[in-house]
């Protein structure tokens, strides 16, 4: 019965981390501004590690699904 949630929620958390850290490779190729108005160190470093952890969440739930 908390398996289909838990499906849900980490299919929708793994297709989004894993467009965030392709969105994040794309610019960062094209040498492009990941944010603007912010450091493009600090908002590289925060979109990889915000898709990670998105990334890893999704797993955790389908792992527990």
């Amino acid at each position: 019965m908390e398996s289909g949630p838990a499906i849900f929620t980490g299919t929708a958390f793994v297709l989004f981390g894993a467009a965030l850290l392709l969105w994040t490779a794309a610019r960062l190729r094209l040498r492009a501004p990941v944010a603007h108005g912010v450091s493009p160190v600090a908002s590289a470093a925060l979109s990889v590690l915000f898709g990670l952890a998105a990334l890893g969440g999704g797993i955790w739930c389908l792992g527990y699904a």
